[in-house]
C-alpha cells in the first residue's frame, strides 16, 4: 500500500511552481506562486497533487487509503532548501584562525602561513574514509535540522589524488547512507600544495592527466571547480583546468573574484561555467557577461559576513539580469555554518535582496545551480516530496525574524525526518 502523507491548511504555501525555463531572474525571481490555504498530497514520496485544502479534500474525499495527516494551519510551507556550494566533506576544525582574524590577520595570511586550506588538507589526509564519513554525518544532519534537504559538496580538501578520491568517496557513501541529496564536484583546484609552491604549473598537469582521468573513470563527481585567484590558480590555469574537466564531462564551476577583482566572472562566461561562487569583487563587465551567458551567481554572504568583507552586489546582480543562488559555503575556515535560514537573512540584510527572492535563490535557483531542478527546488506534481513545515505564517517572516531557526518540521521524498 502507498505510504501517503496530506499536509492542509497552509497559511501560505510557497510552491515556486515553475513558469519559465532554467534558472529565474529579474522580476521571475520574486513569482513564488503561493497557494493560501494550501495543501499537498504525496504518495510514496512524490507530490501526487497540490492546490488549496478545499480542492484537494474534494478530489481525495473518496479515497480509502491509510494517510498520514499534517494540520499547518497558521504554518508556512515551502520546498526544501537547497544548498549550491558547500565543503561539507572535510576533518578537523579551524577555531584559533577565527581569533587571528580578529587580531588582523588575513585571509591570505593564514593561508599563505600554512593554515587556510592547507591546515584542513592536513588534517582531512590523516583520517580514515570512515572517521570523514561519521563528521560529515553531524554537519549534514545539522544541515536537516535547518531545513536543508539537498546539497553540493566539494572536494578540495586533499590536494593529493589519495585524499581527494576519499572524500568524494565519502560523499558517495553519504548519498546512499543520509537523506540529504548530495551533489558531488571535484575540487583538485581549491590551493597550491605546499610542496608545490613556485611550481604551480606542474600541480596543474597533476590535476588534468592524474586526478580528473579517476574521478571521471570512477564517476564521483558532476561538476569541476577551481579556485582562481591571486597567489592561487591565474585565469589561464583555471581555465586549462575547466577545459580539461570539460572534456570528461564535468561541468565548470568556478570560484571568482573572492578576494580580488580577477577576471573569475569573464572567465566563467567564457568557458560556459553553470555557476560562478562567491564573486565580492566581480567587474560591471564580468557581471554584464554572466547575465549574457545565463550563468548563475552563486553567493555567500555568511561568508562575506565571517570574514568581514562587504557582501556580493547581489542587487546590481539581479538588476542586471543574471540568476542568482545563495549558499551557507560550510566549510571550516571562512563560514562554519549550516544555518540557510541566516544565509537568507543575511541576503536580505547585506545584499538587498527582497525576502521573495531570497527564498528563490535558496530553493529553485540553488537547484539550478546544481542541476536538480527537475527533482528539488519546488512543490509540483511529479517532484520529490522535499518539504519543509515553518514556525511562522508567512514567507515575509521567515526573513524578518533574523537569525532564527523557524524550522518545524521537515520531510525529503515524503518521509518525515525532522519533527
Amino acid at each position: 500500500m502507498a505510504k501517503v502523507v496530506w499536509i492542509k491548511h497552509a497559511s501560505q504555501l510557497v510552491t515556486l511552481a515553475n513558469k519559465s525555463e532554467g534558472p529565474r531572474v529579474k522580476e521571475q525571481m520574486s513569482e513564488l506562486s503561493i497557494i493560501e490555504d494550501g495543501s499537498v498530497w504525496v504518495e510514496d514520496g512524490i507530490i501526487q497533487a497540490i492546490g488549496t485544502t478545499e480542492e484537494l479534500e474534494t478530489k481525495y474525499s473518496s479515497h480509502t487509503l491509510e494517510v498520514e495527516v499534517v494540520d499547518a494551519i497558521g504554518h508556512l510551507v515551502t520546498p526544501g532548501l537547497v544548498d549550491p556550494h558547500t565543503h561539507v566533506a572535510f576533518g578537523g576544525s579551524r577555531e584559533r584562525e577565527f581569533e587571528m582574524r580578529l587580531e588582523g590577520a588575513t585571509y591570505m595570511d593564514i593561508m599563505n602561513a600554512g593554515g587556510g586550506i592547507h591546515a584542513t588538507t592536513k588534517m582531512t589526509r590523516t583520517i580514515s574514509e570512515d572517521e570523514l564519513v561519521r563528521q560529515t554525518t553531524k554537519r549534514l544532519d545539522s544541515f536537516l535540522a535547518h531545513g536543508v534537504t539537498t546539497i553540493e559538496g566539494k572536494s578540495g580538501y586533499g590536494l593529493d589524488l589519495e585524499t581527494e578520491i576519499k572524500q568524494l568517496r565519502a560523499m558517495k557513501r553519504l548519498q546512499e547512507e543520509h537523506p540529504i541529496d548530495i551533489v558531488p564536484t571535484f575540487m583538485g583546484a581549491h590551493a597550491v600544495p605546499t610542496t608545490y609552491k613556485g611550481k604551480e604549473d606542474e600541480y596543474v598537469d597533476l590535476i588534468i592527466d592524474e586526478m580528473l582521468p579517476v574521478v571521471a573513470k570512477e564517476k564521483l563527481a558532476k561538476f569541476n571547480d577551481v579556485f582562481c585567484e591571486v597567489g592561487v590558480f591565474t585565469p589561464e590555469q583555471s581555465e586549462r583546468i575547466l577545459e580539461a574537466g570539460k572534456s570528461y564531462g564535468l561541468i565548470p564551476k568556478i570560484h571568482a573574484d573572492e578576494i580580488e577583482p580577477y577576471q573569475g566572472a569573464e572567465l566563467a562566461a567564457k568557458v560556459g561555467a553553470i555557476s560562478a561562487e562567491h564573486l565580492l569583487k566581480a567587474s560591471d563587465e564580468g557581471i554584464r557577461a554572466m547575465a549574457e551567458q545565463g550563468v548563475i551567481a552563486c553567493l555567500l554572504p555568511a561568508t562575506a559576513l565571517y570574514l568581514r568583507e562587504n557582501a556580493a552586489q547581489g542587487r546590481a546582480m539581479i538588476d542586471a539580469g543574471v540568476p542568482v543562488a545563495i549558499s551557507t559555503d560550510c566549510n571550516p575556515g571562512s563560514s562554519p555554518t549550516t544555518s540557510m535560514p541566516l544565509v537568507m537573512n543575511l541576503a536580505c540584510i547585506s545584499m538587498r535582496l527582497t525576502p521573495a527572492e531570497s527564498l528563490c535563490a535558496a530553493t529553485y535557483n540553488a537547484a539550478c545551480a546544481i542541476q536538480m531542478e527537475d527533482k528539488v527546488g519546488s512543490l509540483e506534481i511529479g517532484k520529490q516530496a522535499d518539504i519543509v513545515l515553518w514556525n511562522v505564517k508567512n514567507y515575509q517572516e521567515l526573513q524578518y525574524l533574523f537569525g532564527v531557526n523557524h524550522v518545524k518540521a521537515v520531510w525529503k521524498n515524503g518521509v518525515k525526518v525532522v519533527g
